[in-house]
């Protein structure tokens, strides 16, 4: 096992992984290159009221646009069917909503959207999104003609960091965290970096030619336990 990893992680972990990896030989510090912001206006609130009266499919791809709508929702119950992204997303879905909502849940954007034309009865859904979203789900729905309603509920904003240490390893868990941390900094050849999924890694290819190595499975766990396994 090699001693003394340094990895850079570009979003806070929970303690207990943190823990496990040092027990491993692996440091992990913990800097985030993005943060997001829900959006709080009169008119998201009011799109989603209405929908929140609806019975209709609902996709999520991300945490953070479930805590946005329960947020304004407020325990309001719902008749939606949904469609969500990742276990942290459908765990969050279970929380708010209840699991007796959730329709369907794939690893990536693009398995989420196959699942909803799959079903075959669909033919309009509201997605739930930040203001970075990306096309792949809307834009393979809507060439088998089902109609894509967007509520942006969150912003996503770069925050840059000039990183002087040099990494074994760097954990990007977004192509926004890509983005924002290559403005700023280059990296020497040597240093692996760890992609949350395929739309991470080709954020990654457009700045950097180093070692790419992508997690099978969503989540940040999963990511942090395929570079344990990575370096030891």
């Amino acid at each position: 096992m090699q001693s003394n990893v340094d990895i850079l992680c570009t979003r806070p972990l929970n303690g207990g992984l943190i823990e496990e990896a040092l027990l491993q030989g692996i440091v992990i510090d913990e800097i985030s290159f993005i943060e997001t912001t829900p959006v709080q206006n009169i008119e998201v609130q009011q799109e989603i009221e209405q929908e929140a009266l609806r019975i209709t499919t609902v996709v999520f791809t991300s945490m953070n646009a479930v805590e946005a709508v329960a947020d304004y929702l407020d325990g309001q119950p719902v008749e939606w069917r949904i469609y969500c992204m990742g276990n942290t997303t459908n765990q969050l879905v279970k929380k708010y909503f209840g699991a007796q909502h959730i329709a369907g849940i794939a690893n990536s954007a693009s398995e989420l959207a196959e699942l909803i034309i799959e079903e075959g009865a669909i033919d309009e859904v509201i997605f739930f999104c930040g203001d970075q979203r990306r096309d792949e789900l809307p834009e393979i729905l809507r060439s088998h003609e089902i109609e894509v309603t967007e509520i942006t509920v969150y912003q996503t904003i770069a925050i840059t960091h000039q990183i002087d240490k040099i990494y074994h390893g760097i954990l990007f868990f977004s192509p926004s965290a890509v983005a924002s941390f290559f403005s700023k900094n280059k990296i020497p050849a040597s240093t692996v970096l760890f992609a949350i999924g395929s739309t991470t890694a080709n954020e990654i290819k457009k700045h950097s030619g180093n070692t790419i190595v992508i997690s099978n499975q969503p989540g940040k766990e999963n990511l942090v336990r395929k570079m344990m396994e990575y370096f030891t």
